[in-house]
């Protein structure tokens, strides 16, 4: 099978930086896995990307020692166990705002006996290693996204779920349900206690804790904090600094 970055990194107690993929195209996907991120995740929930683009950009990202992940657009079994199929070694799942959606989340990615993942990994069996069907379920890294008032509420229930590996703020949801303004970096207090809090029940349940992050300052900030998955900006938003800071350089 082959290695799980992700896995592998955590157990040296690293910090996986990850890049987030909102442009819809295999070469951009290419472009960025060789710049040195340890993870590159695709997401199918906001943005442009669809599943044919989806598949075409983990080929993509294959091509490279970039570990390829997915956030799916929703908790639904049916594109979760595609995106496994299609060759994702790392899914994060949105709103996961109770123990039970926490579970089918984990059983939705696990062959039997432990879970209901239905078989058939076209791809995933091709380029993961022929080994994939017994080694999946434990190669597998599993992120439930906790974004809103309900998942803090039900924080402990969640991650006491088996199989759960880690958890994934989303800072501009939680916030918003939080009463604070959606931001991902200078957050408003009442929301920076609540990432603090959910860093501190991640550790005490032996879950990592990642989170995603505007810029690097804020991304480092977290390291040091316990956070051992960041997310740093993505393909869209460097098109767009990139972009400006060039422009505002020439015309100035």
């Amino acid at each position: 099978m082959k290695d799980n970055r992700l896995r592998t990194l955590w157990k040296q107690d690293r910090a996986v930086v990850n890049g987030w993929l909102a442009i819809p195209d295999s070469f951009s996907a290419e472009v960025m896995a060789r710049q040195g991120w340890d993870s590159l995740t695709v997401d199918l929930q906001h943005g442009v990307v669809d599943y044919q683009k989806m598949v075409t950009m983990l080929q993509a990202i294959s091509t490279t020692d970039t570990l390829p992940m997915v956030r799916v657009p929703w908790l639904e079994p049916g594109i979760i166990m595609k995106s496994l199929d299609a060759g994702a070694q790392a899914l994060i799942c949105p709103m996961i705002n109770t123990r039970e959606e926490a579970q089918k989340f984990v059983a939705w990615t696990s062959y039997a006996p432990r879970g209901t993942r239905s078989f058939g990994p076209v791809r995933a069996g091709l380029v993961l290693g022929a080994d994939y069907p017994t080694a999946a379920n434990d190669h597998i890294v599993r992120f439930a996204m906790i974004e809103t008032a309900q998942a803090l509420d039900n924080l402990d229930a969640i991650l006491s779920v088996e199989g759960l590996d880690a958890i994934y703020i989303g800072p501009s949801d939680l916030s918003l349900s939080l009463g604070c303004k959606p931001t991902m970096d200078d957050v408003e207090p009442k929301a920076a206690q609540a990432f603090e809090h959910i860093l501190a029940r991640a550790q005490a349940h032996g879950v990592v804790a990642g989170i995603h992050n505007a810029g690097p300052a804020a991304a480092r900030a977290r390291i040091a904090k316990g956070f051992r998955f960041v997310t740093v900006g993505s393909d869209a938003r460097m098109l767009i600094s990139g972009s400006q800071e060039l422009l505002g350089a020439v015309r100035a």
